[in-house]
């Protein structure tokens, strides 16, 4: 008894500590509903945001309450291009947490993005997108919260994680270097010697002044910086990786043709994405806006609006040729690089299309928002569409194809493509030369030896002993290895340790006459990383 009394009384002070402290919801947490409360002076606030944006006078002043903190000064806004529409009060907004309070930020962001998933009946394509993107490269998060302004529920929106100082700092190290959006949400004019109407396709144009009316600069510098990028990817293609992250830029370029995401770089204005140059000098693509995802926009720049047909058969090598998207016909021209884009549209579609796994996951996203949807009385899709919208298009003009409409025979007909069945080497028996278990002597390098089959012509390694730096690449030579399987090849490299305590990170490439393939193959999330001093134990 007295042991149960001490008991008590040593954990009561704790239990009452942990009901009295209420856990702050993760701003970005993807199994839970977050709460937005905005408190406006005026009381039409729709009509005067509205004002504000079409004769662009800045922010609103108000107050925000965030998953129940509050935060005074802040400025407030309507944002979006063809997602904004006068009149509404499901528009989507800008909300600065540093409007009059340079130092205010919520978990460290700054400002909130609230996508209003407009053309998008099952509101998932944004989240979705999101997720599936950033397996593969540098992508925002995205979740759901309702929001309220001025106490009446306007509905449910997207929370996305802007492409600001937070999410640069994060993924990149570093925040104040040159950094670009592609398409102006205000169109500006242009001298009549610039190339009209080409967006952010980043050709090349001899006067610097014409590229401030295709894309919006958010640093206090770069546009030669942007227009050194686009001379050498039109002009010197084979310096591309100097001023490129070429990877990301495939794999940005492979998200968006998989799933249907015409509203960007690939579609028909050249759009939604962003660009921002790392310290290394290398600008690092990311993208943007995904409400038009999974076919909701349908033009490709070629002809008319395409129809589900269409969609579910999009080219794979769309654009390829086509000199006026040089983002993707320079980099496709490169035979290394055209073999890894195609790695990278087989990966997406096997890690999460093949299967139904993308489906399963659209599902659990509609299921945990179908009541605060259904109670919004401002949403623009009855709640029978957004139940159906996975499997079947919906609207009679619009006709935004179901999710799985669209990607279930996309899926098949990618995994059936000529250019994507060529049969790819496979990478095996990855190793590391450990030091001899009698040897005295310490290892100064590191010799990684591999194998691959189906006639590879050759192995490359990627590596870096630095997280923020670039991956160099060195071609691995061939190893003398006997009793090796007809078609197999046997690779080895040894690369310089520089320090005892030298770190490398690294990953494979095979390559044969038609494809590659990558070891490992998730080397984004998680590439190969050996430690020089565990070699020597």
């Amino acid at each position: 008894m007295k042991n149960l009394l001490l008991i008590l009384i040593t954990i009561t002070p704790l239990f009452l500590s942990a009901q009295g402290s209420k856990a702050v919801r993760p701003l970005f947490d993807k199994k839970s509903i977050g709460e937005i409360r905005l408190t406006l002076p005026a009381k039409n606030w729709v009509d005067a945001l509205d004002s504000m944006r079409i004769y662009g006078m800045g922010l609103m002043d108000g107050s925000v309450t965030i998953d129940g903190v509050r935060y005074d000064g802040v400025g407030v806004r309507f944002r979006g291009d063809k997602s904004y529409q006068l009149g509404l009060k499901r528009n989507p907004f800008t909300i600065k947490l540093n409007h009059t309070n340079s130092e205010q930020n919520h978990q460290g962001h700054a400002a909130l993005k609230l996508s209003s998933a407009l053309r998008d009946p099952s509101l998932v394509r944004e989240v979705l997108f999101y997720e599936i993107a950033g397996k593969y490269m540098p992508a925002s998060q995205a979740c759901y919260t309702k929001l309220y302004v001025n106490d009446e529920y306007v509905g449910v929106f997207i929370n996305i994680e802007g492409i600001d100082k937070p999410f640069l700092q994060s993924h990149f190290g570093s925040s104040s270097n040159p950094f670009f959006k592609a398409g102006v949400d205000y169109k500006q004019e242009v001298e009549s010697t610039c190339k009209q109407n080409i967006y952010g396709s980043l050709e090349y144009e001899d006067n610097i002044e014409c590229y401030k009316g295709n894309f919006e600069m958010n640093s206090a510098s770069g546009w030669a910086e942007l227009q050194e990028l686009t001379r050498i990817l039109n002009n010197e293609p084979i310096k591309i990786e100097r001023v490129l992250d070429v990877d990301h830029a495939l794999w940005m370029l492979a998200l968006n043709n998989v799933m249907v995401n015409l509203s960007s770089y690939s579609g028909n204005h050249s759009v939604n994405y962003f660009l921002y140059r790392d310290n290394n000098g290398r600008f690092q693509p990311l993208h943007w806006d995904l409400n038009l995802a999974f076919g909701s926009y349908k033009n490709t720049g070629n002809g008319s609006d395409l129809d589900l047909k269409g969609l579910q058969t999009l080219d794979p090598l769309l654009h390829s040729e086509n000199p006026y998207k040089p983002l993707i016909s320079q980099l496709l021209k490169e035979p290394l690089y055209k073999k890894m884009y195609l790695s990278h549209i087989r990966q997406i579609v096997d890690d999460n299309f093949t299967h139904g796994e993308y489906e399963k996951r659209a599902q659990e996203l509609q299921g945990m928002i179908v009541v605060p949807f259904n109670d919004d009385r401002n949403k623009l899709y009855s709640l029978d569409d957004f139940q159906r919208s996975l499997r079947e298009t919906i609207g009679r003009k619009s006709k935004i194809p179901g999710i799985a409409e669209l990607m279930s025979k996309r899926a098949r007909f990618l995994k059936d493509h000529p250019e994507l069945t060529v049969k790819a080497p496979a990478i095996s028996e990855v190793l590391v030369q450990g030091r001899g278990k009698f040897e005295n002597q310490k290892l100064t390098d590191f010799r990684i030896t591999a194998k691959a089959d189906y006639f590879p012509r050759r192995m490359l390694i990627y590596y870096r002993f630095n997280d923020t730096d670039p991956f160099s690449m060195m071609q691995m030579n061939e190893d003398a290895v006997s009793n090796l399987s007809s078609g197999s090849k046997a690779f080895v490299v040894t690369i310089d340790g520089k320090t005892e305590d030298a770190v490398l990170t690294y990953y494979l490439v095979a390559e044969n006459a038609g494809a590659v393939a990558f070891a490992p193959q998730n080397y984004y999330s998680k590439p190969n990383v050996v430690k020089l001093s565990d070699l020597n134990k």
